[in-house]
């Protein structure tokens, strides 16, 4: 599995933690350090990661900013791309094995790192289930192929 990882500039310290616990666990990841580059605020961020996992390119991604909830908005807004925010190990379990999320963010000023390594711990090796939750993600893949094309005919 290969994962991306990214923040802004509140997520970096957490960001730092993540990528260093996802390597010690063998995971094969990537920190896109999109800030190293640039100056970017959270959207396109988690817009490039969004992207790179909706081009297969990576399997999931890591976003971390303040609360999670801005990377969780425009990671959702790349299409096949399917975001949580996460800040308890319940919430990210249910993400993989009900909702199939691609994407967890987590917000460092809410989380503490512990307790992160633990959330994103339960995301990774938790997988979809399909079962009951099967129909709905469907659905939410066919109402986003509507939006897709009513999009795309304004």
């Amino acid at each position: 599995m290969r994962i991306a990882v990214d923040s802004d500039d509140a997520g970096l310290e957490l960001k730092r933690l993540i990528v260093e616990y996802l390597r010690e666990s063998g995971v094969t990841v990537e920190d896109l350090n999109m800030l190293a580059s640039q100056k970017v605020d959270y959207p396109d961020i988690g817009y490039n990661l969004a992207r790179r996992v909706a081009q297969k390119e990576y399997d999931r991604g890591v976003l971390i900013c303040g609360t999670g909830l801005g990377m969780c908005m425009i990671a959702n807004k790349v299409e096949g791309v399917y975001a949580g925010v996460c800040h308890d190990v319940y919430s990210a379990e249910r993400l993989r094995k009900s909702n199939d999320a691609q994407v967890i963010t987590m917000g460092a000023r809410v989380v503490g790192p512990e307790l992160a390594k633990s959330v994103l711990a339960a995301w990774l090796k938790s997988e979809f289930e399909a079962g009951r939750s099967a129909p709905k993600v469907q659905r939410m893949r066919e109402l986003e192929e509507i939006e897709r094309k009513r999009a795309g005919n304004s």
